[in-house]
């Protein structure tokens, strides 16, 4: 059984799978956790978490028997890497910029590119072909850009719905904070609904100005995919996202795990 993990600054991201899958279809995503990410955390308190996760599907600690990591946080890669040799006794894949993804990457430094983008870019390109663009919603909103060559030529990165919400409340001295959620109207006939409408409303016209001026850019149109934790709660004003898929990272790194270790 592969374990995916997929560590952000605000949450990580755990999915299980089992079997393997035809060529670049999906294979079955057993169980999905989200979970707070926490700096501190050690080896064995992360075994410690995993093992009351795993029970909640009546499994264990041995039923791990691959695991696969993409983390932008580098104090927890190091102690996820140990509690991954500590469940399967061998080095667990952990994808980063030298990663044999198999993208053709026309980025100028590579080195740059966050392990989380490389994932969520290989699994767009097998479920959806290229040209596609992704709109991860997270900590910080990217945007990854996949040419119709299937290269990946870049993205944006911007900061995340929460991150500009958390920013708001701490600079403002009279504004408190509130429950990000889409009001009634655009136009905010309190200070709640102001807040809200332009946080969010703000945030998914960002996102669909910046997809339009990467589409004249390129010259063309392609599928765009929304994926992240938070992409829930605006993905449904956009008017140039297609489709939804909140697995994206973690199916990329069962297809990393494949191509590296012929598994899964």
């Amino acid at each position: 059984m592969l374990l995916a993990i997929d560590i952000g600054n605000t949450q990580t991201v755990l999915g299980l799978y089992e079997g393997t899958a035809d060529n670049n279809q999906p294979a079955p995503l057993l169980d999905c956790w989200r979970i707070a990410t926490i700096l501190t955390d050690t080896s064995d308190e992360i075994l410690v978490r995993l093992m009351g996760l795993l029970q909640l599907n009546a499994l264990t600690l041995s039923d791990i028997t691959d695991v696969a990591i993409a983390s932008v946080v580098p104090s927890l890669t190091k102690q996820w890497r140990v509690a991954g040799k500590r469940l399967t006794g061998s080095d667990p894949l952990v994808v980063d910029s030298k990663t044999d993804t198999g993208l053709t990457i026309t980025y100028s430094n590579p080195s740059e590119i966050g392990a989380d983008r490389l994932a969520v870019a290989v699994a767009a390109i097998a479920r959806y072909g290229a040209p596609v663009v992704v709109v991860d919603f997270g900590t910080a909103t990217n945007i990854e850009v996949v040419d119709r060559t299937g290269a990946f030529i870049g993205g944006i990165i911007s900061p995340g719905l929460m991150t500009s919400a958390e920013a708001l409340f701490s600079a403002a001295a009279r504004l408190s904070k509130i429950e990000v959620e889409i009001p009634e109207t655009v136009i905010g006939t309190t200070t709640r609904g102001a807040v809200q409408s332009g946080l969010t409303y703000g945030e998914i016209d960002r996102i669909d100005g910046l997809i339009r001026r990467i589409f004249a850019e390129l010259g063309y149109s392609a599928p765009v995919i929304a994926t992240g934790g938070l992409s829930s709660k605006v993905v449904g004003l956009s008017s140039t996202i297609t489709a939804v898929n909140d697995d994206l990272a973690l199916e990329g790194l069962r297809l990393l795990h494949r191509r590296l270790r012929n598994g899964y």
